[in-house]
């Protein structure tokens, strides 16, 4: 027997044109994190800022699968957790204290992805880290930071660290937990958590058939990458090339996250 997926009414015209358009990026991530088997049923999150001088954010209802988020279905809250429009959908706490701390300590943190894949999670429990020996991940590990695992993310004293070990950094790997992106746009925060998650998954496959045989890239090399794909370009990948691309996908699987 099958259950009808859970509708939410409309919101479209109850919000702004620029916060409608965030509200389907973000419902697009959140569908694009089940396609690619990133979810942990409903137990991690994606969260972003809802323009204005509010500083209100988007995050998921707790009670949703990803592949049944929808744009009207993402709850509005504050930085203290407290729901914008009064609807019964509840919000995971971790979510709120975790994306709250990132969304307060970066200005430019407009999208925060987080999430718990075995992949992530395996390299977040690596001594060493992301090690640079693919070409993925030496786009991504110069831009990665590290915060160390206190516990599941109920209190609100973590904020403060969080934010400082996040730092200047777009993506963090939180030890012993999973990793985070952010981005100033749903589609840059999407992409650097693509980038990420293929480095733990290649770096996963390599280690499994042992250290002896790993080539080590030629001295240089890391830091050569590190200059060729810089914020500039990233942002123009994500924004003008991987993103519509992406959404052109869901439109042509399952346009229902645009409701």
């Amino acid at each position: 027997m099958t259950t009808a997926l859970k509708l939410t009414p409309s919101l479209r015209d109850q919000v702004s044109q620029e916060e409608w358009a965030v509200r389907v990026d973000l419902a697009a991530a959140y569908r694009l994190v089940a396609l690619y088997g990133w979810d942990d049923l409903i137990f991690t999150h994606l969260s972003a800022r809802v323009p204005g001088p509010e500083h209100h954010f988007l995050i998921n209802p707790y009670d949703l699968m990803f592949e049944e988020i929808t744009a009207s279905s993402l709850v509005k809250i504050d930085h203290e957790g407290n729901k914008i429009v009064d609807r019964p959908a509840y919000v995971n706490r971790a979510g709120f204290v975790i994306h709250s701390a990132i969304h307060m300590g970066r200005e430019d943190a407009h999208a925060v992805l987080h999430l718990h894949t075995p992949h992530g999670q395996a390299v977040s429990a690596m001594a060493e880290g992301l090690l640079p020996h693919t070409q993925t991940a030496m786009i991504a590990m110069h831009d990665v930071a590290y915060h160390d695992f206190e516990g599941i993310a109920t209190e609100l004293e973590e904020r403060e660290r969080l934010v400082a070990d996040m730092g200047a950094k777009n993506a963090m790997i939180l030890r012993n937990h999973g990793t985070l992106t952010v981005g100033e746009s749903v589609a840059q925060a999407f992409l650097r958590m693509y980038y990420l998650e293929r480095a733990c998954e290649a770096q996963v496959l390599m280690l499994s058939a042992g250290r002896d045989g790993l080539n080590t890239p030629p001295q240089g090399v890391a830091e050569k990458v590190e200059m060729q794909s810089g914020a500039a370009g990233m942002k123009k990948l994500a924004e003008r090339l991987a993103w519509p691309a992406l959404l052109r996908k869901l439109d042509r699987i399952d346009p229902s996250f645009r409701n």
